[in-house]
């Protein structure tokens, strides 16, 4: 093999290999500002398939124009230090783009216009010039003019080579070993190196992508402030998993975690057991739906998508004959439950499975109540929406159990989630109750085949649950909050399931009601003033 035509492979492997990586870890930086879901993956992947067709017309004519493959390798090396750069200004770019967003335009929808205006700000350059690369490679790096065709294949196959190890080596290497913003360095670093070897089998001065070469390696060395909340000063820990941005946070009084910086948190455990008023503890109301429940009576329990194990620590606590299974399939998430939210052994069996696939296994049994909350960024998982995974769910209940579904993203104007998902649920049971709760902005339904599911809940509340108990106060919300649902036209299935779409929607009304609301807060306000509130 020449040695033309070998720098010719390693830079067309390299360059595919880079853009899948820059692509994936583009994800890593949007999604705690803006999600991971699919909405997001569709703009990132859509708007970067655009940035690398301009490449291609432009790097073509570049290389009938100039006829230089050291400009080619100029335009690589200013693609490395973009790209190098991404992770010391990316979190401030993109906080302030969604800022901007926020207080311009807070009916717009933030998810789309945040991630399209991020990634076109943050990603497009580097992307138009490793578009360049294949047109350019083509035209003026093969000379043997007999093979030029086969010779050009094989360019080709190395970029689509390059890519494929570029789309596993993000996910399962770089980013949960040494982290996103190292990812981006690592990947300028060996842009550096094949613009190097370049200039070195050409005989050409290779001293600048030398220096950059070292200085990306010292930076790659070095600790980096990688917080996304980079105004908080008050966090236990930050991180990335497999599935999500993490971000603990404590308080004067409570602990809290969170997969997102900007929409709300996910669970608030209250430091000394007290509750919190939160979702999950108006989940504790399920039991008493059940015709012979007691204190006394030992109860089943299975919870999708553990979270911190709060609600099982509750159970525990006024229920102490309960024997909870947890599925989570975030493992990172099971591990702070466990050193940041005092989650115990005898709290939660814990299995590390997705909610769906865990009923396939051999651990799933049947039981009394079974909490469906798992959430994939800003709303339910699809899979675990819909009539055939309700299904699934009625076959592990037993006969007169409980199903609860959390759903957060109220609709208000609009038909959403709430209403599909209550539609859906009531196609399979026989009684479906909704509870809008007032301090977040979740819904609950309590599910049930017992006809007489409310007759039970009046009987056991009355029995159980006297003025001075801790629940009083939910038992009586709960009472007189409850709304039947019958309505069942409006059904989610497998092959059909917006969730995203009915999510992103409400994510987009919420938006507007709180950007109106520190609009009032903030009017006649200083500078100083305003940025305390906002950082508060």
């Amino acid at each position: 093999m020449k040695k033309n035509n070998l720098i010719l492979y390693i830079t067309s492997f390299l360059s595919g290999m880079t853009v899948m990586a820059v692509e994936l870890s583009c994800s890593r930086l949007l999604a705690p500002y803006f999600s991971s879901s699919q909405i997001v993956w569709s703009v990132i992947i859509g708007l970067i398939m655009i940035c690398m067709s301009i490449g291609n017309v432009l790097g073509g004519r570049s290389a009938d124009k100039h006829k230089s493959l050291g400009r080619l390798y100029f335009y690589i090396w200013i693609a490395s230090v973009w790209i190098a750069i991404i992770p010391f200004v990316s979190k401030y770019l993109i906080a302030l783009i969604a800022g901007l967003l926020m207080l311009i335009m807070p009916g717009s929808d933030l998810v789309v216009l945040g991630s399209a205006i991020s990634c076109l700000v943050i990603f497009s350059l580097p992307m138009i010039l490793l578009g360049m690369v294949s047109p350019y490679l083509v035209k003026l790096g093969v000379e043997d003019t007999d093979n030029k065709g086969r010779i050009a294949g094989q360019i080709y196959a190395m970029g689509t080579i390059g890519s494929i190890i570029g789309t596993f080596a993000p996910t399962f290497l770089t980013i949960p070993y040494i982290g996103t913003s190292k990812t981006f360095l690592l990947f300028a670093l060996l842009l550096n190196i094949v613009c190097a070897l370049y200039f070195i089998f050409t005989k050409k001065n290779a001293l600048r992508n030398t220096i950059t070469a070292i200085l990306i390696l010292v930076f790659m060395l070095l600790p980096l402030n990688n917080s996304y909340a980079f105004w908080k000063d008050n966090l236990l820990y930050e991180g990335e998993s497999l599935y999500n941005y993490l971000q603990v946070e404590e308080t004067d009084t409570s602990i809290i975690l969170s997969t997102n910086v900007a929409f709300g948190v996910q669970s608030i455990y209250k430091k000394d057991g007290s509750l919190s008023g939160y979702y999950y503890e108006y989940a504790l109301m399920a039991p008493y739906f059940i015709e012979d429940m007691s204190p006394e009576k030992e109860l089943d329990v299975l919870v999708l998508g553990l979270g911190t194990g709060t609600f099982p620590k509750q159970l525990k606590k006024y229920i102490p004959n309960v024997r909870v299974d947890a599925v989570e399939i975030d493992a990172e998430i099971a591990n702070l439950a466990t050193k940041y939210f005092n989650l115990r052994e005898d709290e939660a069996n814990v299995f590390i499975n997705d909610g769906r696939s865990f009923f396939s296994t051999s651990d799933a049994k049947q039981y009394d109540i079974i909490l469906a909350d798992a959430y994939q960024d800003i709303t339910v998982p699809f899979h675990m929406s819909t009539k055939e995974f309700f299904q699934i769910v009625k076959e592990h209940l037993k006969p007169g159990g409980v199903l609860i579904v959390n759903v957060n993203m109220k609709s208000g104007s609009f038909t959403g989630v709430p209403e599909y998902l209550a539609n859906t649920v009531k196609s399979i049971f026989n009684k479906v109750y909704r509870a809008d709760l007032t301090q977040v902005t979740n819904s609950l339904l309590f599910v049930s085949d017992d006809q007489h599911m409310i007759e039970n809940y009046k009987k056991n509340i009355n029995a159980q649950i006297g003025k001075e108990h801790d629940l009083y106060y939910i038992s009586e919300f709960i009472d007189k909050n409850l709304v039947e649902m019958t309505d069942d036209s409006l059904i989610l299935t497998d092959d059909l399931a917006p969730v995203e779409i009915l999510g992103q929607k409400s994510l987009t009304e919420i938006v507007k009601t709180e950007v109106a609301n520190v609009r009032k807060q903030v009017e006649g306000k200083s500078l100083k003033e305003i940025f305390e509130l906002l950082t508060q």
